[in-house]
Parts: structure tokens; C-alpha cells; sequence
């Protein structure tokens, strides 16, 4: 056999074992623990549903599922550590609007593209904003807060969760519509910002019902209104804004990415591991206790997560980019 034959065969053999390496791998997957990264700090509602979520996930794979909180700039660096991970199915994103419609269009000199740098595996729940307050705030009800906030405006403060976190979307929605401007408090995440809430440092705040719904039954931060559009079973006790006449609905919702050019098989057993978990009564049970809604299985899969991110982008890119203006 002639040296250039032997070498181009050795190529081809080559070439087509690295071929098949890829779908034992994809069917073997996951031969390890998988991490997940929360690009924003413990105890806020990112953090709250993806450890909720993936530990029944982990039950399915049959693997551990570690979560790591790499928090900072609305969430922006977390995301862009994912985006440029390894495409293996070993480092996930549990990412939110904050994170992949808001900050990309606030936060300068992102170093990632909310579409084309990832893979979407799946929604995971939908959660109402609540507006809060501290504990001794003097308002009693909705229409007396905004009367104080119009009044009082720059003089209050208004913590958040980062520039394009779902806390500031959020207020900045609810404001925007009341017609006041608070001095708005920046934190490296919700669960930091509410904190200091709940000491009185800051005096209000507009974060989804996961994080807070446990605070406001306890008596430690005071709620004014919830985003939905009724109001929740876990929180009976306070109204929908509507019913004070504020036109302030929004769901904020919070999903499970990988880096672009994962494996389509990887893709599929992760998301079917979330639909499991999804459908599981102890996962639901504990959601809805939050103020959680879980999604419905149309909107759980990939295609169609994928629709809904696309169209939140567009949604939303007009409204902050005119906020960003205003700043």
C-alpha cells in the first residue's frame, strides 16, 4: 500500500470513530454530575426554582445536579460563563427574563447573545410579581402606597436585584405606570436586596412571589399587590393591582439553558428529565405554595420554549430600551 494511501485511510478510520463517539456518549449521557449555574445569588427566585426543580431532575439522570451561584450584573455573568462552556451537557444555565431579555439590552458590553449562544431546554415556572414594602411602611393598601410613592417620589428607595433583573423590571413596569420615580438601590441579586428590606435599610421593592411569599406570610416585609391577574391561593390576602385600578400584570418566568451545540439527544434527555420533574406532586405541591405556576406541557419543550424567549425579546426590547433612554 502506497504511504499517502495508508495515511488517508488512517484519516478516514479516524475521522469516522470520532464520528461515532458522539451518540454513545449523547446515550450514555450523563456519565458524571451535572452542574447548573445561577446567575444570581442563593435565596432569590432563580435560585429557589432551580434547586426545587433539578433535585427531582437529578432522580431521573441518575446523576447528582450541583448548583453554583455566579452572580453579577443582572445576571449577565453567570450567562455569559455558560455560554462559553464546553457544549457536553455538564454546564447548564437555569437563566430568567432578568437575565436573557432585560440585561442584554441594559447591561453594556454583554458577552453573549440571548439566542444565538444557547439551547433551550425548557421552562420551568411562571411566577407573578409581588409589590412589597417594609414592615412598618405607613400606607394600608395599594392606593394609599401610591399616593405616598407620587408624593414622596425620589425621597423613597427602591432595592433591586440588578439592572435587568426581574426586580427591576418589574418596578420599572409598576412606577412607570403609577408615575413615580423612587431612587432605585442596586444588589448583586433579589435575595441580598430583600434582605436588607426586610432590616428597613430600603423601602420597597416589586420581586416574583417565590422569593417573597414566604416574608410577607410571615409578617417580615408588608405586600401591596401581586402582578396576576387573580389573586394567588398562597396569598389570599392581597389583591391583584387591577383591583386598585393600577394596570400592572406581568408573569415573570425562568427557564433551563445549555451552550450552544450541545447534542440534540442531550437536549432531549434533560428536558424530558424536567418534564418529569414538572409533573411531580411534591415539585408542584412546593411551587405552588411560592406562588409558582407550573407551565403546561405545550409550553415545556425546547421548540417551544425556544417561541416563547423570541417573543419575549421582542416584547420587552422596546419598552427597556426606551427606559435606558430615560436614565
Amino acid at each position: 500500500m502506497k504511504p499517502g494511501l495508508s495515511v488517508w485511510l488512517s484519516i478516514v478510520i479516524v475521522m469516522a470513530l470520532v464520528a461515532g463517539v458522539v451518540p454513545v456518549r449523547a446515550q450514555g449521557y450523563p456519565v458524571r454530575p451535572i452542574t447548573v449555574i445561577v446567575p444570581f445569588p442563593a435565596g432569590g427566585a432563580s435560585d429557589v426554582v432551580a434547586r426545587i426543580v433539578t433535585n427531582q431532575m437529578s432522580r431521573t439522570l441518575g446523576q447528582s445536579i450541583i448548583i453554583e451561584n455566579v452572580s453579577g450584573a443582572g445576571g449577565t455573568i453567570g450567562s455569559a460563563r455558560v455560554a462559553a462552556a464546553a457544549p457536553d451537557g455538564y454546564t447548564l444555565l437555569a437563566a430568567a427574563m432578568g437575565s436573557h431579555v432585560a440585561a442584554p439590552v441594559l447591561t453594556p458590553n454583554v458577552k453573549y447573545d440571548p439566542v444565538a449562544d444557547f439551547v433551550p431546554i425548557g421552562l420551568t415556572a411562571h411566577s407573578p410579581a409581588v409589590v412589597i414594602a417594609r414592615k412598618d411602611f405607613p400606607a394600608r393598601d395599594l392606593k394609599e402606597f401610591v399616593a405616598v410613592l407620587r408624593q414622596q417620589d425620589g425621597a423613597l428607595k427602591q432595592a433591586h436585584g440588578g439592572i435587568g433583573s426581574s426586580s427591576h423590571m418589574a418596578c420599572l413596569l409598576f412606577t412607570a405606570e403609577i408615575g413615580a420615580k423612587p431612587t432605585l438601590v442596586a444588589y448583586r441579586g433579589s435575595g441580598p436586596a430583600l434582605n436588607d428590606l426586610m432590616g428597613g435599610h430600603v423601602d420597597l421593592m416589586c420581586e416574583q412571589s417565590v422569593s417573597v411569599a414566604e416574608q410577607v406570610l410571615a409578617g417580615s416585609v408588608k405586600a401591596y399587590a401581586v402582578s396576576a391577574n387573580e389573586r394567588l391561593a398562597t396569598l389570599p390576602n392581597v389583591p391583584t393591582a387591577r383591583e386598585a385600578g393600577v394596570n400592572f400584570e406581568m408573569s415573570v418566568w425562568a427557564g433551563l439553558f445549555a451552550p450552544k451545540g450541545v447534542p440534540a439527544e442531550v437536549i432531549a434527555k434533560l428536558a424530558d428529565a424536567l418534564d418529569k420533574a414538572l409533573d411531580d406532586t411534591a415539585v408542584r405541591e412546593r411551587l405552588a405554595q411560592l406562588g409558582g405556576a407550573i407551565p403546561a406541557h405545550a409550553e415545556r419543550n425546547p421548540a417551544a420554549f425556544d417561541r416563547f424567549v423570541r417573543s419575549e425579546i421582542a416584547r420587552w426590547a422596546p419598552i427597556l430600551t426606551a427606559a435606558r433612554a430615560e436614565k
